[in-house]
């Protein structure tokens, strides 16, 4: 379904969520089992008694959970479990394949699939019957995603969430996809995609006749995404320690070439829809930028700066920023930046907020001061946690008070007749011209905003002329547009507030908390030089660029105190009601080193630079690879997680070694070398190393 190719999809380069199965091959692994086996078993009935069910009023295994997303899933009739020794000695000594099934809580397609498939009674009775099935946060565990996502990428040509794969025992997978639906879907009688319980019928059957096929094959597979994994990591290093003095500058501008190339001039960002924000692809044109002047490169200079502003002007003048409360939204499913997927994420919004501050540093532009203040402000105002740290999203659904079922956008959407009964006359007239607000809905300014008619009578606002003309045609200043604008969204920030508000995921990840430190620690520097001092300008606050500090110091303080271990060094990767339980992994100590570098650089205080030397040599010790340099993404002690992988792409987070390598770099220049290590508990310990520097 056209709404479903743009549901799931975050980072990892996934394609559309509408790719189910495993009908294409990439790096030589094995097909699944086709779509024409599956609709063989499409008129095939379940077994088993559909009432039956482990759930009562208490709630399945997950109901002891501490992560929102299976706490969604508690009272499921489906008999899941986390991930655990128990299930997975259930499925051995039971000889029953795995339905594993990975999404997190603000994930617009797991709450479709949990609608149609997980409530339903007779599918979780198939489930029931023939599988143990394991549900899993993929933000609580990273580890167990990035292995059987690289394996449904690999048989898929895409990825995204809800991630569906069934498993041998063993762990070795046999088949996936993502989102699969209720029904099956036919074009001129051919089934195109198969309905979930469709896909549980012929892998139940084909387990009970071919067990012994399954496996092998399945075995051969994760042989060979190993396999992959090995000369993916060993293509990675063709150096002996040394790089060539020219090789970074090579990089970085091979980088520019390939994104001039994909460069969307007449509406900014790379290629056509859906558009994600992409910061780190900005960040390397603002390099490329300064490195062409620093060479007299004049042209090539603009032109790197130019695709990077042009990008952030599109995008903050777009749907996908949130005018009325701040803040960014995950994505847009047009080319228009204008219909975005509405959650929000906290780890998109401090590489957004730092991509602005470094356009402000560049061209001196306020307008990006602006945004990037929005941005952080939105944070402290609705992702704070009361005792300092930063809650990891809110949902792209909720409940539309109108018709009381969920929707997607519902809180942020518009009616011409709703602004118009907020606001007074002339204020209306004039919010409703700046941001295209039309008694008809702006949903279907592309043919792609909007193909399944949800937002039918819709407003989402954008911004499709500049300020200083539309000043011009209201016959105000262009300052005192901006006044009046930030009266228009005060007025419609509270009016928003008296709605149903969309899902918080309260839980407290280290990773992104570190961005979240080191984005706040870097305004309270960089906002320093705005000239003239910043208005309160609704949804900005106009507060002096101290008060970001102090937010930064709250959430490592929160962090220091809820999610580490002073006696080992090591973090944990997630902190929800008073409990942290899983081990950090690699990208939780990179970014948390980063924050803490730009808290101490921003004035925070020694004891910042301190703690990052404890976790540098603790991400050393845990993460680093002796044979061919980097970082793991995993520590390799679980036996349970059969591939340690290794990221390499700045996707929708930057990868834990291209934080490292800036780490490493930054505390070569602030640490003499053979400084003493901090011993873990603040006290000194022995003399300081590091993985990277041999």
């Amino acid at each position: 379904p056209p709404r479903a190719q743009r549901g799931g999809v975050r980072g990892n380069g996934g394609g559309d969520i509408g790719s189910c199965g495993g009908l294409s091959l990439r790096c030589g692994l094995a097909a699944a089992p086709s779509y024409r086996g599956l609709a063989a078993a499409a008129a095939g009935g379940g077994s088993g008694d559909p009432t039956a069910s482990p759930t009562d009023s208490r709630g399945n295994r997950l109901a002891s959970s501490n992560s929102p997303y299976l706490l969604q899933h508690a009272h499921n009739p489906v008999n899941w479990y986390p991930w655990c020794p128990e299930a997975l000695e259930r499925a051995r000594s039971e000889r029953k394949p795995i339905f594993l099934s990975v999404g997190y809580a603000t994930c617009h397609w797991c709450h479709v699939m949990e609608r149609e498939s997980f409530e339903d009674a007779s599918t979780a009775a198939l489930l029931n019957e023939s599988f143990v099935s394991i549900k899993v946060d993929r933000e609580e565990r990273p580890d167990i995603d990035r292995v059987y996502m690289a394996y449904v990428q690999a048989t898929t040509g895409s990825g995204g969430w809800p991630m569906s794969v069934w498993l041998t025992p063993e762990l070795e997978p046999i088949y996936g996809g993502t989102y699969y639906p209720k029904e099956d879907i036919l074009q001129s009688g051919q089934l195109v995609v198969p309905s979930f319980r469709s896909v549980l019928r012929r892998i139940a059957s084909l387990w009970a006749s071919q067990r012994e096929q399954l496996s092998g094959a399945s075995a051969e597979i994760m042989q060979r995404l190993a396999e992959h994994v090995e000369q993916a990591s060993a293509g990675a290093s063709t150096h002996d320690g040394e790089l060539p003095a020219d090789r970074a500058a090579e990089a970085v501008l091979g980088c520019e070439e390939a994104l001039r190339a994909r460069f969307d001039a007449k509406r900014g960002g790379f290629g056509g829809a859906p558009k994600f924000p992409r910061p780190c692809e900005l960040e390397l044109l603002m390099h490329a930028h300064v490195f062409h002047k620093s060479l007299d490169q004049e042209v090539e200079a603009d032109k790197a700066l130019w695709m990077a502003c042009t990008s952030l002007d599109k995008m903050a003048a777009g749907g996908m920023h949130d005018h009325i409360g701040g803040g960014f939204h995950r994505y847009s499913v047009d080319e228009l930046w204008h219909v975005p997927h509405f959650e929000k994420m906290l780890y998109d919004a401090p590489q957004l907020a730092n991509v602005y501050l470094q356009a402000f540093q560049l061209t001196g532009s306020l307008a990006y001061a602006r945004v990037a203040r929005g941005v952080l402000d939105y944070l402290r105002r609705d992702l704070s946690h009361p005792e300092g740290g930063f809650f990891s999203a809110e949902d792209a659904d909720s409940v539309d008070a109108l018709t009381g079922e969920k929707a997607e956008g519902a809180f942020y959407v518009w009616t011409a007749e709703e602004v118009c009964a907020a606001l007074p006359p002339n204020l209306a007239e004039l919010f409703c011209a700046v941001y295209n607000i039309r008694p008809e809905g702006n949903c279907t300014m592309s043919p792609v905003s909007d193909p399944r008619s949800e937002f039918v009578g819709k407003n989402v606002p954008i911004v499709t002329e500049p300020l200083a003309a539309l000043a011009v045609q209201h016959g105000v200043s262009e300052a005192q547009l901006q006044v009046h604008l930030a009266q228009a969204h005060r007025i419609l920030h509270t009016r928003r507030a008296g709605r149903p508000r969309p899902y918080l995921d309260d839980k407290v990840v280290a990773a992104w908390n570190g961005m979240a430190i080191g984005a706040m620690a870097r305004a309270s520097r960089v906002l320093a030089a705005e000239d003239p001092a910043c208005l309160p300008l609704f949804p900005v606050d106009g507060c002096p660029p101290e008060v970001y500090l102090q937010a930064a110091l709250r959430a490592a303080f929160f962090v220091r105190l809820n999610l580490y271990h002073d006696s080992s060094g090591q973090l944990f990767r997630t902190y929800r009601n008073g409990t942290a339980t899983v081990p950090g992994f690699a990208d939780d100590y990179a970014n948390m080193i980063s924050g803490l570098l730009d808290l101490y650089e921003a004035g925070g205080g020694l004891e910042w630079l301190r703690w990052s030397m404890v976790l540098q040599a603790t991400m050393d010790r845990l993460f680093w690879d002796d044979q061919r340099g980097g970082y793991f993404s995993t520590s390799g002690v679980d036996p349970s997680i059969r591939l340690r992988m290794r990221d390499d792409y700045d996707g929708a987070e930057p990868a834990a070694s291209s934080v490292a390598a800036s780490n490493l770099a930054r505390l070569a220049a602030m640490v003499p070398h053979g400084t003493p290590v901090p011993a873990p508990d603040g006290k000194l310990g022995g003399p300081a190393g590091g993985g990277a520097d041999p």
